[in-house]
């Protein structure tokens, strides 16, 4: 290990040791606990999460739980959480474990994968997590800490570039403990200055939520989630419901029967 390196994870473990967060789902270690989290975490503030994590536990306590769940049930406990395909990725992903796992969530990141909506990066964090595996994965506040760190003022850096530095600086004796502690460095980094994520070539900026066709769909699903109504029931003025509500039949949220709406009860 090189001493610059050497010197990054002696200050991160020492930031840990001082400011890390108390986190629930980093009390209570459970592998469903820990996917749960992590998938609403991937687009979602952790103040927020901080307050619908328990109150999805209480109401799907475990996969087999969620498994068994509606769309509609599923739905209803997610609004406000944004990005409602997670939801619908939850419950599949529940229903995949169940049947295809035996219950019992993977720890190899090659079956993780598998699974709606984990990309390489999240079925990492989960392995990590979960089951305190020594794996590599990039997530914002990670890509922030190296970039500041490493990187200086340097522009466009690709995550290619950060892997190695990432699988250099692992602490493979503790690496659940290692990765919340860089994550909770990184983003404290945000508070400090400019955030040093802006200088990645994978950097997006998000699209603007008001007015947008995510606040649209996240309106007409509160609807439905009342009752069935045809379209002209619906008290949505805008030109884009019939398009919205096409989508949200072919993507799985919603059936038609005739002129009527509803949230999929199956």
């Amino acid at each position: 290990m090189t001493q610059k390196v050497a010197a990054f994870r002696g200050k991160v473990w020492g930031f840990y040791r001082e400011r890390g967060r108390d986190l629930p789902w980093r009390r209570e270690i459970t592998p469903y606990g820990v996917f749960v989290s992590e998938v609403m975490l991937q687009q979602t503030q952790a103040s927020r999460v901080l307050e619908r994590w328990p109150r999805w536990l209480g109401r799907f306590a475990d996969f087999e739980a969620l498994a068994g769940a509606s769309v509609a049930e599923v739905l209803e406990e997610w609004q406000g959480m944004g990005y409602n395909r997670r939801a619908l990725w939850l419950r599949a992903a529940a229903q995949m474990v169940v049947g295809e796992f035996g219950g019992t969530l993977p720890r190899d990141p090659a079956d993780l994968v598998k699974l709606p909506g984990v990309g390489a990066n999240t079925a990492g964090s989960i392995a990590a997590f979960a089951y305190n595996e020594p794996v590599l994965f990039i997530e914002t506040n990670i890509r922030r800490a190296f970039l500041h760190e490493f990187f200086g003022d340097e522009q466009g850096v690709s995550d290619k570039d950060l892997l190695p530095l990432i699988g250099e600086a692992l602490d493979r004796e503790r690496p659940r403990e290692w990765h919340w502690a860089l994550m909770d460095y990184g983003a404290d980094l945000v508070k400090r200055g400019p955030n040093p994520n802006r200088r990645s070539k994978h950097y997006n900026v998000q699209s603007k939520f008001e007015g947008s066709l995510r606040q649209l769909r996240g309106e007409v699903l509160r609807e439905l989630l009342t009752r069935a109504k045809p379209m002209g029931e619906l008290d949505i003025n805008d030109e884009r419901l019939p398009v919205v509500l096409e989508a949200l039949v072919k993507e799985g949220f919603v059936v038609r029967t005739g002129d009527t709406y509803q949230i999929l009860e199956g």
